[in-house]
């Protein structure tokens, strides 16, 4: 059977990581998750005093692309630079600061490039905002994953409380609009739907349904 691309974007929060991560594994793919590549650069920037509020040292951070490298483990954590990052890149400064990194042109030419590296030769899910439409344009399967703010919120919310994670609700609900809206109206790579991608609204789904949802489509998808 053809080892095909598949391409997951969508809105902050909508459990895509998930949905792809569990895909992959089932059918023994490489799973990528683009959003952790923006989130490293992000804390790299914070880090380095690259980024303060909504204001990037767009200089500053394009010179530092260079000796910026971002992997994964054997388990998919993100690696940033050598460190095991993948607990540091979910918190909420660098949620309220990777939509300002990820719209300076350069950092999504810098990933893009290594992204199609990685899913050269088919056999991946990556999940991210602008895989179907920028990435892989010509992937086999598309899928664009929404849901309602609140919902998100709720589970974003659950998930940090569950890691022990100080959490607020009303600040995640705010931050999840705020990135609705800068992934929307970005000038470079926008989110949206790709023509021939999926739509999967999950505001109702249990992860149990969604899987099954998206492993059907995949299977559609091979045998066709």
């Amino acid at each position: 059977m053809k080892r095909i691309t598949v391409a997951v974007d969508g809105y902050s929060s909508c459990g895509k990581s998930t949905m792809a991560k569990t895909l992959a594994r089932s059918v023994g793919y490489i799973y990528v998750d683009t959003g952790a590549m923006y989130r490293a650069i992000a804390l790299y920037a914070i880090r380095t005093n690259l980024i303060k509020g909504n204001i990037v040292d767009k200089k500053g951070l394009i010179e530092s692309l260079k000796n910026i490298t971002v992997s994964f483990s054997q388990d998919g954590s993100t690696i940033l630079n050598g460190e095991n990052v993948e607990k540091d890149i979910r918190g909420l400064q660098v949620s309220q600061s990777v939509s300002y990194i990820s719209a300076v042109p350069e950092v999504r030419s810098h990933l893009v490039s290594l992204q199609r590296q990685l899913g050269k030769n088919g056999g991946i899910v990556m999940d991210g905002r602008d895989i179907g439409t920028v990435v892989f344009p010509n992937a086999e399967l598309k899928i664009f994953v929404t849901a309602d703010a609140a919902v998100r919120a709720t589970r974003r919310y659950d998930e940090l409380k569950t890691k022990g994670q100080e959490a607020d609700y009303n600040d995640i609900l705010e931050n999840i609009r705020q990135r609705d809206h800068l992934d929307e109206t970005r000038e470079v790579s926008p989110l949206r739907k790709a023509p021939d991608a999926i739509l999967l609204d999950n505001s109702n789904l249990t992860k149990d349904e969604q899987n099954k949802w998206v492993m059907e489509k995949f299977v559609e998808v091979c045998q066709n």
